[in-house]
């Protein structure tokens, strides 16, 4: 893969993560659900390879919460998609995500290195 990682990471790493990643491209822009796969793999340097069949239960999943709503938009005589956009309420779940995952980031750097990463 071009300007990939041959390195794999284990899928429940992943797993706990995708919540935050969804919303965090969502909180960029609405975006349909192929958008979202392509957009996580680009910035992602091909390490978060999302499926189909994984990204919309999440996103199922985040609609039923209350995190995200869904809408169809496309121009007349062409093909609808289905964008989602990130709530108030959705917002307000990232930034809580997003602390949680600077605590577990700083501890993890903290063990594996003895140093710690500070956000700015």
């Amino acid at each position: 893969m071009e300007g990939g990682t041959d390195v794999k990471v284990n899928k429940e790493l992943l797993k706990g993560s995708s919540v935050i990643l969804v919303l965090s491209l969502l909180n960029r822009e609405p975006m349909y659900g192929y958008q979202m796969i392509k957009e996580m793999e680009k910035r992602s340097s091909g390490v978060f390879q999302f499926k189909e069949g994984t990204l919309y239960p999440i996103l199922h999943g985040l609609e039923a919460d209350g995190m995200v709503e869904s809408y169809w938009w496309g121009q007349v005589g062409s093909r609808q998609r289905k964008y989602y956009r990130i709530t108030h309420q959705g917002n307000h779940y990232l930034k809580e995500k997003e602390q949680e995952w600077e605590t577990f980031r700083s501890a993890v750097d903290q063990v594996l290195t003895r140093e710690a990463y500070i956000w700015s």
